[in-house]
């Protein structure tokens, strides 16, 4: 029975193709249809590894479902900015889980992102500074390389890491919290006291609505003594680590292209 099956298996098909060699419309009919499947499936199965892919990227999380001081941070700076808690809770979670890898404080990036963009992921200046925490794609095009190049500035999570690293290198760099912010945002050898404070004052803020304090949105906050420029502009020059965007730039022209990147920022 088993040869006869396999001798019946092997005579149709012997005709089939004996059918489709005298019948060329028949098939051509039959590779069409073929190709076709083929492609729908391989269209599908494309569709299924984006859909996966995207599902390991949280763009969105419901800040109920933050720890609570997370979740305090996320419905505060919504309530603020005026901007949707989800994506919010999103960012907030990602600055908790990038500051403690380069051991910077969560909300001391929180505070930058707040006042360089105002949470806004497609904010530019006419100096090629864009994104939430105002990355000058040209400066730091090799940090972005690896996300996908330097269009990957406008995607919100790639944008914060790439800014959290570089706020991290400003600060080791200077020496102190406010001195690297003073190099983050160019204004090395000018005082940039204004933009200090405003930082500042929003990271004091942040970290008080974290522990659960009630603050007001534009709440005066006590901030230590500013150093004064010339002592950081000295520890700049005796720092052994590179300017900050650029291992060949001397300080002072890494201050000039970095005021130049930020001189359009929003504040």
């Amino acid at each position: 029975m088993a040869r006869h099956a396999l001798a019946a298996i092997g005579l149709a098909w012997l005709a089939g193709v004996a059918v489709l060699a005298l019948q060329p419309d028949w098939r051509a009919e039959l590779e069409r249809e073929v190709t076709e499947w083929l492609l729908q499936r391989q269209a599908t199965e494309s569709l299924v590894d984006e859909a996966g892919a995207l599902t390991e990227r949280v763009l969105a999380a419901d800040p109920l479902a933050l720890p609570p001081a997370q979740a305090r941070v996320a419905q505060w700076l919504a309530r603020k900015y005026r901007v949707a808690s989800e994506p919010l809770g999103a960012l907030v979670a990602e600055a908790h889980h990038i500051g403690t890898q380069l051991q910077l404080d969560p909300t001391l990036i929180l505070a930058v992102m707040a006042i360089e963009s105002r949470f806004n992921p497609y904010a530019a200046s006419p100096w090629g500074a864009h994104g939430l925490m105002q990355v000058h794609t040209r400066v730091h095009e090799d940090k972005l390389e690896p996300l996908g190049g330097a269009l990957a500035v406008f995607d919100p999570l790639s944008n914060l890491r790439v800014g959290a690293e570089i706020l991290r290198d400003a600060i080791r760099r200077a020496g102190s919290i406010p001195g690297g912010l003073r190099l983050y945002v160019g204004a090395v050898s000018t005082d940039g006291r204004d933009y200090l404070v405003k930082v500042l004052s929003e990271h004091e803020r942040l970290k008080r609505v974290a522990n659960g304090q009630q603050v007001g949105f534009q709440a005066a906050m006590p901030l230590p003594p500013l150093p004064a420029v010339d002592d950081e502009a000295a520890a700049l020059r005796s720092s052994p680590l590179p300017a900050v965007g650029d291992s060949a730039a001397t300080p002072a022209e890494a201050a000039l292209d970095a005021s130049k990147a930020s001189a359009a920022r929003p504040s």
